[in-house]
């Protein structure tokens, strides 16, 4: 500016009417030193002043760092700042995660203020998430859902989020196995990904099975996988529904003796002594099957040793049977 005939260069001043004090700094700082902002939450305003003024590699770094911060509420301001912006490495990055949040980004206030201020940059935005594989676009709404149980099985996340954007049913249910929905099988599996890409694609949390009625988290429960039951649980999944024979997730974890799983739903429930259609709480069941850690976990929690079953027998009772001594020993 100043080496040419303009305004800048005749009065010595450069007036930058569109960037606040801060962004103009870290602007000003970079251009001096070559280093990277470290404030990352003014990344989107320094992106659109780097980009006016043709500081490539400062763009490209407030690029990385607007799509670390990507969110839910983020979303749309993130994808429109891309478009507006030439920025196509943050635009695919935005993009993908609409396609596989959509219904919780177009109810968030970023995506009404993205419509009411920007809405051909919002046009645009439609036009990119419409971009999906012919070959998604063309599947009958029963392959799409079909595929979709399959990804979940297999945690294809990438295949999710395809066929979620293409307008697969993430409640969809697998025929064949009494009502499985997707869901259902990530958590059943342990697929964390897959169950994450799922519950932010809207799937039901306390979705139950046809046949048993189980819920996700009672398949995570059942198989012992920690981290997905905590994204449930997170989600706001009921840590005591019970299933056709009354029990909870807490009773089969205790049944099978996933330590790490009964302590988190411990953290999440005070019916440590719930009892079953056979009247048998979590402890009757460590106890049966010899999982003393489980009971001495459930024993701290403070569940109730000397409930009695349907045929009046106490978690004692079994220990004794099995003529488990260390179990005796605790549970007397």
């Amino acid at each position: 500016m100043f080496r040419h005939d303009t305004l800048e260069a005749n009065t010595g001043e450069v007036a930058v009417p569109d960037a606040e004090g801060p962004v103009l700094r870290q602007l000003v700082a970079y251009l001096y030193t070559l280093q990277a902002p470290q404030l990352s939450s003014l990344a989107p305003q320094l992106l659109a002043a780097a980009d006016k003024y043709g500081v490539s590699a400062l763009k490209a770094r407030c690029e990385q760092l607007v799509a670390a911060q990507l969110s839910v509420e983020t979303a749309a301001a993130t994808a429109v700042l891309a478009i507006r912006h030439s920025c196509t490495s943050l635009r695919q990055a935005a993009v993908n995660f609409i396609k596989a949040n959509a219904f919780q980004v177009m109810t968030t206030q970023g995506w009404a203020d993205a419509v009411r201020t920007q809405p051909e940059d919002v046009v645009t935005l439609g036009q990119l998430l419409a971009d999906l594989p012919a070959e998604a676009r063309s599947l009958p709404e029963k392959e799409k859902n079909s595929r979709l149980i399959q990804a979940a099985k297999e945690d294809a996340v990438t295949e999710l989020q395809t066929l979620l954007a293409a307008g697969a049913d993430v409640g969809a249910t697998d025929e064949d196995e009494s009502g499985w929905t997707t869901l259902h099988w990530a958590a059943n599996k342990g697929h964390e990904n897959a169950t994450r890409c799922l519950l932010e694609g809207g799937a039901e949390v306390d979705a139950r099975t046809s046949g048993w009625q189980e819920t996700p988290l009672y398949r995570a429960a059942y198989n012992g996988h920690e981290a997905v039951a905590r994204l449930l649980l997170e989600a706001g999944a009921e840590a005591d529904a019970r299933n056709k024979t009354k029990s909870t997730p807490l009773l089969v974890a205790a049944e099978k003796g996933h330590v790490a799983v009964v302590r988190l739903l411990l953290a999440a429930t005070p019916y440590h002594s719930a009892r079953n259609q056979w009247g048998r709480t979590p402890l009757h069941y460590a106890a049966l099957n010899g999982h003393a850690e489980a009971a001495s976990v459930l024993l701290e929690a403070g569940a109730d040793r000397t409930t009695r079953d349907n045929q009046g027998k106490t978690p004692l009772d079994f220990a004794r049977e099995n003529n488990n001594q260390q179990m005796i020993d605790m549970l007397r």
